[in-house]
């Protein structure tokens, strides 16, 4: 434990007085955040594991709208990222009366927002999906369809459970959320189980036990954020006005990392269509893959709000420095882990995907596409994702926008369709393109950290 220690700290520590964070504390917040986030992504696998037992093409259908369905959703989480920069900030300056009113804030807008989406997916999906997926099978569009209606309905007590999680994150109290996580989480596999093989209810089998676990969690997170024990509580009143000034800070921060989230994730969706040209077995093995890359790329995911808590409470209270100190941190500590658990579950995925009722071309492809995305989620997205969040938490969010879209919308869709179309190499194209555009970013945002113009940048 000692050479552990020896290794994340950085050369220059500051004086212990000004550690917020010591390794006790960062052990806390971090620990029950990789916690959840490994819920969240084993329970997508789940779900991808148990529809595989109701054919390929359900499989390829829910992939599919998974990846729109994120395009929404990620509106929304970037909102509450945003609340939670600003309320993280008045957390580390001792604001409470301000960072009370960003909470409310916060709920109220993201509410708002998922409403609005739960209605354009409800009235308007068939012709979205069509638009995107039209050359997929008819068996893959009816499932896909299905699987669209039903998690829709699901967007606004989502949208509230992650405004109220990013509150209880900025003041640094994740093991409640862990909890919340695990019941939510056990409510959707149960629900898997006997939805699937109980009720052969297929895709609808998932999908409903998916709007029932984020009812629950949603009503949940917000009892617990009502709490006014905590150093921020969530009031009625607060909820339920309209303060303009409050507001344009939130959107300050979550417009561009909404702009960055949701063109990334509408190029993932592009991709998806370009996917979809591959036929049933390459939709198929990326659909698997994917809910494997998220496993993987877990440790990165978990550090995210890592970084958003503890940069933003230093720079909230105006000390730069420490936020450097941190930085650098926490990135050592981000690598060590990205490292060891990448390396040890590629070397538990063949074994994992003897579970899946899958095809041998399919299972082969999923091992080479985990090949790929490991080597790389390892090496790259530290920074590229990591790293940015500590930025993006200082309020150097337009540079983290503008990244993102270059590497993400230009760099990513432009070499795929060089990759999977030009060179013929179908979903290995489309992998190999992913990773470049992580190289790509990290690039950029390790110069942008170098430079140290974030530290001028004002939130609150």
């Amino acid at each position: 434990m000692s050479f552990l220690r020896k290794l994340i700290e950085p050369r220059n520590p500051i004086p212990l007085s000004r550690q917020r964070f010591d390794n006790r504390v960062l052990a806390k917040l971090i620990l029950p955040i990789i916690g959840e986030q490994f819920l969240v992504v084993l329970v997508g696998m789940a779900d991808t594991l148990m529809v595989s037992y109701a054919g390929e093409a359900a499989v390829s259908g829910v992939s599919l709208v998974d990846q729109l369905n994120n395009v929404f959703i990620l509106v929304f989480t970037a909102l509450a990222s945003g609340g939670a920069v600003v309320a993280s900030q008045y957390v580390g300056r001792g604001d409470r009366e301000n960072g009370e009113a960003a909470a409310g804030q916060l709920v109220m807008s993201v509410t708002a927002v998922a409403v609005l989406l739960t209605a354009v997916t409800l009235l308007a999906g068939q012709p979205i999906f069509r638009a995107l997926f039209g050359a997929v099978e008819p068996a893959v569009h009816e499932a896909g369809m299905e699987y669209l209606r039903i998690t829709a309905c699901s967007f606004v007590p989502l949208a509230v459970y992650n405004a109220c999680a990013g509150l209880y994150r900025s003041m640094g109290k994740t093991r409640e959320l862990l909890y919340v996580s695990i019941a939510m989480n056990a409510i959707n596999v149960a629900g898997n189980a006997i939805g699937v093989f109980a009720l052969h209810a297929g895709v609808a089998g998932v999908a409903y036990p998916t709007l029932l676990s984020r009812v629950f969690a949603a009503v949940v997170m917000l009892v617990l954020a009502s709490n006014r024990e905590n150093v921020l509580h969530l009031r009625l009143r607060s909820v339920l006005r309209f303060d303009g000034a409050m507001l344009r800070r939130i959107f300050r921060i979550a417009v561009p990392n909404g702009v960055e989230s949701g063109l990334f994730q509408l190029s993932k969706v592009a991709l998806s269509s370009i996917v979809a040209m591959f036929g049933t077995v390459q939709i198929a093995a990326n659909g698997v893959a994917q809910s494997f890359w998220s496993v993987a790329a877990l440790f990165c995911t978990a550090m995210g709000p890592a970084f958003i808590t503890v940069i933003g409470q230093y720079m909230g209270a105006g000390d730069a420095e420490g936020a450097d100190y941190y930085m650098k941190k926490l990135l050592r500590l981000t690598y060590i882990g990205a490292v060891s658990w990448n390396t040890l579950f590629f070397i538990l995925t063949p074994a994992l995907l003897m579970l899946y009722d899958l095809g041998a071309e399919t299972v082969s492809l999923v091992i080479l596409l985990c090949a790929i995305h490991n080597l790389f989620n390892a090496l790259f997205c530290p920074v590229a994702f990591s790293l940015s969040n500590g930025l993006r938490a200082a309020g150097d969010v337009t540079f983290t926008m503008v990244s993102s879209i270059f590497s993400t919308v230009v760099c990513r869709v432009i070499l795929s369709v060089l990759f999977g179309i030009v060179f013929q190499l179908g979903v290995v194209g489309i992998a190999l393109a992913m990773v470049s555009d992580w190289g790509i970013k990290a690039v950029m945002i390790a110069v942008r950290y170098r430079h140290g113009k974030w530290k001028q940048f004002k939130v609150i």
